[in-house]
């Protein structure tokens, strides 16, 4: 269901973005300036590329964690921090209402913990060795509730798609734009100039940065309802006393890939235009919504 939810999605942009561009007249517009661009290829074309895209980092997202952070899946446990690991992850997820995830581990001081995969019932949770070193039972099952949270309120396929649709419209609008400047300014008649690809590149940097913003907010708003779910799963003082033990260990690394930045209990402190950019709200915020619940 998520999957063709996915590609629905999909659907549905291309056909709105058609609409708007048939109401609006812009094919008309553009081909009275001498542009000859087909607008309906070419979303079909962005479409295809930029939900594909996402599609395929989300399909191969499980193995990716593990091998960028040499993730241990834990499959017969070796001692009891492992045992109480995989029996804390099986209880929260049977009260979420999930499939059992693979439960692993990865070697970092830094406590963290990230949760990802194609689907609910075919998830991974990991945690940090420092998260398991330096929480307590009760903070570590809040963090644990966090993740399994994320999973059971589809974020991973719901950002995926958010980002399909995002990659979508940047293709489409910079090759409108390098297009548009191609025949307008550099008279080009026939095929593509060399500014075509310079200003159709420029523009992909420039909207993609824009767009990474829309993705970030999207994103900064789920970490407030997996926070949410995760104090339904182990109590508000739990998640409360686990943020707050996050917020004393701020100055830390977070020792986490770029791209599985924002599937993890925390993220980089930032300032000015970075809090645009920033995939976790700031703890104290998370740690204020949680009291007003």
């Amino acid at each position: 269901m998520r999957i063709l939810l996915f590609l629905a999605t999909n659907l549905a942009v291309l056909v709105l973005v058609s609409v708007i561009f048939n109401l609006l007249g812009l094919d008309g517009i553009l081909a009275s300036n001498g542009v000859d661009l087909n607008l309906g290829s070419l979303l079909v074309f962005c479409g295809l590329f930029g939900m594909s895209g996402s599609l395929i980092s989300l399909l191969l997202s499980k193995f990716m964690a593990k091998r960028g952070t040499g993730t241990q899946i834990i499959e017969t446990p070796t001692n009891r921090d492992e045992q109480w690991l995989l029996d804390t992850v099986k209880s929260l997820a049977d009260d979420a209402g999930i499939g059992m995830p693979e439960v692993g581990v990865f070697p970092s001081d830094a406590a963290n913990a990230f949760a990802t995969g194609w689907n609910r019932n075919s998830a991974l949770v990991a945690v940090s060795t420092g998260l398991l070193r330096r929480f307590d039972q009760h903070e570590a099952r809040a963090v644990l509730a966090h993740e399994i949270g994320h999973i059971a309120n589809g974020d991973m396929i719901t950002l995926s798609l958010v980002q399909g649709v995002v990659n979508t419209f940047v293709m489409f609008f910079a090759r409108i734009i390098g297009h548009t400047i191609d025949r307008v300014v550099f008279k080009t008649e026939r095929g593509y100039g060399i500014g075509y690809y310079i200003v159709t590149i420029i523009a992909e940097i420039v909207l993609g940065i824009l767009a990474s913003m829309i993705v970030m907010w999207f994103s900064r708003y789920r970490e407030f309802r997996a926070d949410a779910s995760g104090a339904q799963l182990a109590g508000s003082a739990g998640m409360i006393a686990a943020l707050q033990r996050l917020k004393a260990e701020q100055g830390l690394p977070q020792d986490l890939p770029g791209e599985l930045t924002a599937f993890g209990i925390r993220s980089k402190a930032g300032s000015g235009l970075a809090t645009l950019l920033r995939s976790h709200p700031p703890l104290d915020d998370r740690i204020l919504a949680l009291q007003n619940r």
